[in-house]
């Protein structure tokens, strides 16, 4: 397989995010955690000062935010129960909120560094990050459907993917559909990173 560190580079807010060891607002990443619907802006009881947000409410502190010099943000969906299912197929759906929000936010906010969770739980009637058959999630039968989640992400403009789903080998995975479907410079990043 082909490295490409380049993707490291590809920006002025990529490599800021990158270098050398120094704290600074360049390595701060905002949570958004995104709701469907408007004029919504829910605390979110278990994370006191954060909020669950609708796009339109989100545009504000999206703008906000980088006028105070923080431009790198990390989008979380809040699914409501009924589009969830077994396979999570909502999470790659053309009507969903959070791909939508995606092209409206770099749409809007192209100097923002966009990174997404790729996982199931979300939208997995289960709440598992990975497909349940007879009580044990299967790891390998998981691995199409992160995929189709990180292309829908791709297409929608995200930078950078959040894998927080624990399969093996997910990253291999993700790295080989994303190259085989051109978004070469879309980056893969740990939440420990």
């Amino acid at each position: 397989m082909l490295i490409r560190p380049r993707r490291n580079r590809k920006n002025a807010a990529i490599r800021d995010m990158v270098q050398e060891t120094h704290l600074s607002v360049d390595h701060l990443i905002y949570p958004f955690f995104l709701v469907d619907g408007k004029g919504i802006q829910q605390e979110i009881t278990s994370l006191p000062r954060n909020y669950r947000w609708s796009l339109d409410l989100l545009l504000r502190e999206m703008e906000s935010s980088l006028e105070l010099g923080l431009n790198k943000f990390v989008l979380f969906p809040a699914v409501q129960d009924h589009l969830k299912d077994p396979i999570a197929s909502y999470s790659y759906a053309e009507d969903n909120f959070y791909l939508e929000a995606i092209r409206t936010l770099k749409e809007r906010f192209p100097q923002a560094v966009l990174m997404s969770d790729v996982a199931m739980d979300p939208y997995s009637s289960d709440g598992h990050d990975g497909l349940v058959r007879n009580g044990k999630i299967v790891n390998d039968d998981t691995l199409p459907i992160l995929g189709k989640m990180a292309i829908a992400q791709a297409q929608a403009g995200i930078d950078i993917l959040g894998p927080s789903d624990m399969m093996d080998g997910r990253v291999g995975y993700l790295r080989r559909v994303l190259d085989e479907q051109h978004f070469t410079e879309v980056s893969i990043m740990a939440y420990t990173a």
